[in-house]
């Protein structure tokens, strides 16, 4: 990290107007099963089903392995691209790059290190390392290269410079050994054009499991058009996420934005469902994804997701709340902005910036 870079880039808010988001299509792997199994079929039923949605609100380009690309092109229909790009995995919030202005207005691409989750025993990232520049290639963006381990479902910007981050992923000794928070801090600044980070400490409970990312903030709290923060709360006090999602509450009341302000916090209430086959789920709302005219909402056929659209449609005025299906994603370790990757449109800045 180069805590002397200044910026030059800014990372546009997710409900900025976007050229396309971008997707990958689930290859055979560990996690999403053999080829011809059900749990393949599963995965690439529930991420069609999200491109899908998207693509009648604005252009969508789906990655496929080349083995998968014509599977790819018969499941996802004519209306969505499908780029041919070598895949360990299908997370492409967190593999693929980070797309930003440039001073000029043009689009560029920061290009992240990425080394599956901290290096974690289960993860494969020969092929998503690259995966990044490829995209940026696909999408005809400059690249902009940072020395630090990050994914795009560590952080969250508001577009007026403030980010959100978690300790333990930036300063997880098994992505940035030795990394100090000025340090994060400098290096996230520079690539997108922040001046003000706020730290929580944590994340959900499943994410610290065996298979989770070490805390993505991205599942936790997001920024929304207003400038106040969207909140994960947990309900039920047999859940442990019930006192995480207190105290990660009590963490953001003292917390304020780039401009001192402090922040105003909506909490969203979780699903009512409690557990899995696997344990205690880590079920929110707040892993959405905003598109052109849209909010993609996770739903889970559950009591609440009503009372979420209605907490995300105010949010967003003027969008449509859609509810797709996440149960099938989650099962596999994400939800829908896990998935999708924004490319917003060039612009030009005001006096040059």
């Amino acid at each position: 990290m180069n805590a002397s870079l200044t910026a030059i880039t800014v990372m546009p808010a997710e409900w900025e107007r976007h050229e396309r988001t971008w997707m990958a299509f689930p290859p055979s792997n560990d996690t999403f099963g053999a080829p011809d199994s059900e749990s393949l079929g599963r995965a690439r039923a529930a991420w069609s089903r999200v491109a899908r949605t998207i693509a009648r609100y604005e252009p969508v380009t789906v990655l496929a392995d080349p083995a998968d690309a014509e599977t790819a092109r018969t499941l996802l229909g004519a209306e969505i691209a499908v780029q041919e790009t070598e895949l360990d995995d299908a997370w492409l919030r967190d593999s693929g790059p980070t797309f930003v202005h440039a001073p000029d207005g043009s689009t560029r691409a920061v290009n992240w290190i990425f080394n599956g989750w901290g290096a974690q025993h289960w993860a494969a990232w020969d092929k998503d390392q690259h995966v990044g520049r490829a995209v940026a290639a696909h999408a005809g963006a400059a690249v902009e290269d940072s020395a630090l381990v990050n994914e795009g479902g560590g952080f969250h910007v508001d577009g007026r410079g403030t980010v959100l981050l978690t300790k333990t992923v930036q300063l997880d000794p098994g992505r940035n050994p030795g990394a100090t928070r000025e340090s994060v801090e400098a290096e996230l600044h520079a690539r997108l054009g922040t001046r003000h980070a706020v730290w929580l400490p944590r994340g959900l409970s499943r994410d610290y499991e065996e298979f989770g990312t070490r805390g993505h903030v991205d599942i936790v709290a997001a920024f929304t058009p207003s400038g106040a923060v969207l909140l994960h709360r947990q309900d039920n006090p047999e859940h442990p996420d019930y006192e995480v999602t207190r105290f990660l509450r009590s963490e953001l009341e003292r917390a304020a934005d780039a401009d001192g302000h402090p922040l105003e916090i909506i909490d969203v209430p979780a699903p009512t469902v409690l557990t899995d086959d696997d344990g205690f789920v880590d079920y929110s709302y707040i892993n959405h994804y905003v598109a052109n005219g849209a909010v993609i909402l996770c739903a889970f056929d559950d009591e609440n997701d009503a009372v979420a659209a209605d907490i995300l449609g105010r949010a967003y005025p003027g969008r449509t709340v859609e509810l797709v299906d996440a149960r099938d994603i989650f099962s596999f370790g994400g939800g829908i902005h896990c998935i999708t990757q924004q490319q917003p449109e060039a612009r030009t800045f005001e006096g040059g910036r």
